[in-house]
């Protein structure tokens, strides 16, 4: 009886230089090319996770996506940032534990990870064409291609492409010049469109000691002041006046000399 090949029971990751994670070595060497193997962080889990989490209107099936990735937990630091991985049957959306995902590549055209693509692909394009008015329906096959073209160019130079991104590629994908118009967001606007609510908050520390800082008043503010010094000294200059006046005020009812107004510029 020939002896069945061993199962993927645990792996070797290492930390790479790119702050992902890469996959060294597999208990299954004969299925499994760990050549460029990667491999989902926990953080990138739960990242992938809260991404999805708005498909669901749109049909995203959980269980595809539990199918599509082996689970592992961390078992040991095996240090020089390389860590012993264990396979776990816990499910990534229910588990407690932080968990590592390895997608199903033993059938790479075919298999439980190319159908969660493919299945997270329909409805990314479905929910756009329903948040976004498009002149014409964005197709699968457009975003394919274009997420297919970016992938190449990475591949040309000796590029990886790590199973995170290529996920996120997906999840995130929003057609040229609507970046930013997702449901929740706001269109960028020119910087002649910019009002006061684009300016970040200051506390009333700074904005005190701002208000203060004479080297950031405008010449305004001292011609203003210049011009209240003079209101005040005419207000003055008039009362005098008006003192004056009044031991030689005219009769009331002479008509032929009214009384005079007072000049000056009132400050609007």
């Amino acid at each position: 009886m020939a002896r069945s090949a061993p199962q993927l029971e645990w792996c070797n990751v290492r930390l790479g230089d790119d702050h992902n994670w890469w996959v060294e070595e597999v208990s299954d060497p004969v299925r499994w090319d760990v050549d460029g193997l990667s491999i989902i962080d926990p953080r990138q889990v739960q990242h992938i996770i809260e991404l999805v989490d708005q498909l669901r209107d749109y049909g995203f099936d959980q269980d595809l996506m539990e199918r599509a990735f082996f689970p592992f937990r961390i078992e040991r630091d095996l240090g020089a940032g390389r860590v012993r991985l264990a396979r776990v049957k816990d499910s990534l959306f229910e588990s407690e534990e932080k968990l590592f995902a390895l997608p199903d590549l033993l059938d790479e055209e075919n298999g439980p990870y190319a159908d969660f693509l493919d299945h997270i692909t329909r409805l990314r394009v479905k929910m756009l064409n329903d948040l976004f008015d498009f002149e014409h329906a964005l197709s699968v096959d457009e975003v394919e291609d274009e997420i297919r073209e970016a992938r190449n160019i990475d591949f040309m130079e000796g590029k990886a492409v790590h199973v995170f991104t290529e996920v996120t590629a997906i999840l995130d994908y929003v057609p040229a010049g609507w970046e930013g118009e997702e449901e929740g967001e706001h269109p960028a606007r020119k910087e002649d469109e910019l009002d006061d609510q684009d300016l970040p908050a200051l506390d009333e520390a700074e904005e005190e000691r701002l208000k203060n800082d004479q080297s950031l008043k405008w010449d305004e503010d001292d011609e203003e002041g210049d011009e209240d010094e003079d209101e005040e000294g005419k207000k003055g200059d008039g009362d005098e006046d008006e003192e004056e006046d009044e031991g030689t005020a005219k009769p009331a009812n002479d008509e032929d000399d009214p009384p005079r107004r007072r000049s000056g510029r009132t400050k609007e």
